[in-house]
């Protein structure tokens, strides 16, 4: 359950805090930067998929609408924990940095909140995951669009972690792996979430859930048409028989599914933006693990009540992980919880009905979430 901090808080059970990490991967980072320690470039290396272009969501310029007013700031607090679970290897990595900026020396950014979330679920080990999670926001922050070109830096940053990882495992065939990663940001007023494989962020909107992401399984339609166009197919859920993901960090050693023209699977991330009201609570990001046995609303009913409880985001998300466990998730687990607001969320009162009901609000929630997803 013990972890390394690094990076404003990487891995280590509890609430972000401040402190440089020490490089992760230190064999497998040096071969990103040459002998002035200065970034090599690897644009001329990242692959995009004809067919994601064509899905990217249009880019925002977070500068300029940082401009407008508005009687809202988020007042960012986060906590994080994670587990074992009963796997005889922990391959889930997280980072928190509530003050991204300042942490990397960048000083005041936007004016408001910015901060860097993630969660990363390695497989085949845990190097993709390390790797991923010390780099990709270094590459954020190392754009010099950023942040005024939020999504375009944050997808080109998935990109290029993936093909520096791709040169690192030609150098050290041990780190052969692989990773999903999901990324929130909070820049001022907006929220950005960028997800690369099947973990997930859910934003509590007022006590209902709000997916900020999708899963990325073979067996999703869209995905599955993706696979098949470039080349790929879908077996029993799997992709290509392997992966039970359509997307994700690293994987360069497993045969068919990434080359120097695409592959079936894919590091480009899909983004989603919000701006941030009053309404919006916490959000909570987690790997699959948590999301096995939660379904999105009763995550957020269960979070809700906690945080009313003892207003904590660590103890929060140590909460959803006892959880899960009690509820026999068979997998690794990584909980992020960040709320946007100082006071803990207030009670919500249902307008009275002549109407007796038999359901609580909370089952109704349910419901409806149950009934959206038959939808979708």
């Amino acid at each position: 359950m013990e972890g390394s901090k690094g990076f404003g808080g990487i891995g280590e059970n509890g609430s972000s805090s401040e402190g440089r990490p020490p490089n992760p991967l230190a064999a497998a980072c040096r071969q990103c930067f040459s002998i002035d320690n200065s970034p090599v470039s690897c644009k001329k290396t990242l692959v995009r998929h004809q067919s994601l272009v064509k899905t990217r969501t249009s880019d925002i310029s977070v500068e300029s609408e940082l401009d407008h007013n508005s009687d809202f700031i988020p007042i960012v607090r986060s906590g994080a924990w994670k587990d074992i679970g009963f796997r005889p290897s922990m391959e889930d990595v997280y980072i928190c940095i509530d003050d991204f900026g300042s942490d990397c020396g960048l000083g005041n950014v936007v004016n408001g909140p910015n901060a860097f979330y993630g969660v990363f679920d390695g497989h085949g080990g845990k190097h993709a995951a390390d790797f991923a999670c010390y780099h990709l926001p270094k590459f954020i922050v190392e754009n010099e669009h950023f942040p005024s070109e939020v999504e375009k830096v944050v997808a080109s940053a998935f990109l290029q972690t993936d093909a520096s990882f791709a040169e690192a495992c030609s150098m050290d065939a041990a780190l052969a792996s692989g990773t999903t990663a999901l990324a929130a940001l909070v820049i001022g007023r907006f929220l950005v979430v960028a997800n690369a494989g099947d973990c997930r962020a859910v934003l509590c909107r007022r006590g209902k859930a709000i997916e900020m992401s999708r899963d990325h399984k073979p067996i999703c339609s869209k995905e599955r048409k993706r696979i098949e166009a470039s080349g790929g197919h879908v077996c029993d859920g799997y992709l290509n028989g392997l992966l039970n993901v359509a997307r994700a960090i690293g994987d360069w050693h497993m045969e068919g599914m990434k080359g120097a023209d695409g592959g079936p699977l894919s590091a480009e991330p899909e983004l989603m933006t919000t701006q941030l009201t009053t309404e919006d609570e916490f959000l909570v990001i987690g790997c699959d693990g948590l999301w096995d046995v939660f379904r999105s609303q009763n995550a957020v009913d269960f979070a809700r009540r906690r945080l009313q409880e003892h207003n904590d985001p660590v103890m929060c998300s140590k909460d959803l992980v006892d959880e899960a466990l009690k509820r026999k998730s068979g997998d690794n687990l990584a909980v992020v919880v960040v709320c946007f607001r100082s006071e803990p969320p207030p009670n919500l009162v249902a307008p009275r009905s002549r109407v007796q009901r038999s359901f609580s609000a909370e089952g109704l929630r349910e419901l409806q979430s149950f009934l959206d997803s038959l939808a979708n």
